[in-house]
């Protein structure tokens, strides 16, 4: 388990959780320090939406018992990178529906919980939805591909045995 990003990430979503308690008290005010609250709990809220999806990938992983690499940084894009030579199809589908799973109900949450009539919730909506798509788009195909068949694919999310003995 990568505790260090674990508590960067509760770090991360206290911080939003502030951000959101102090926009909603800001809400009736005017101005641009009204208007920069917002932007950043939206942004801030489609950031952890985006590291629950990666957690949801993981724990897939780990679900699939996959081997994955852990990140050498703390600021680390992944939590973790997926053993493409050692691992199996089934594990990597296992570990793609993790992050699906994920990000279906961070979209749900935010659908059912965030002020739409916010300028914070219009900002998490909007940059969530483009988020899901691009995912979608960069993660769909590959999980596809390998649904029917093909290899794991090896890029930047992947980790070669080859490459690193560490697990």
């Amino acid at each position: 388990m990568p505790w260090k990003t674990a508590l960067r990430d509760l770090g991360l979503l206290l911080l939003t959780l502030g951000l959101w308690r102090t926009d909603a008290a800001l809400r009736a005010s005017a101005g641009s320090g009204a208007t920069l609250v917002a932007v950043a709990a939206g942004v801030l809220a489609t950031v952890c939406g985006y590291l629950v999806h990666e957690w949801g990938h993981l724990l897939g992983a780990h679900a699939g018992r996959s081997l994955v690499h852990l990140p050498g940084g703390f600021a680390s894009l992944f939590l973790f990178r997926f053993d493409s030579d050692r691992n199996t199809r089934r594990q990597f589908l296992l570990m793609s529906a993790g992050g699906f799973l994920a990000s279906a109900l961070v979209v749900a949450l935010f659908v059912c919980v965030l002020p739409w009539d916010a300028l914070s919730g219009r900002v998490a909506l909007v940059l969530t939805g483009l988020g899901v798509l691009t995912t979608a788009a960069l993660e769909l195909p590959p999980a596809w591909r390998v649904w029917h068949g093909a290899p794991i694919p090896r890029g930047a999310a992947y980790e070669s045995s080859r490459r690193s003995a560490t697990g």
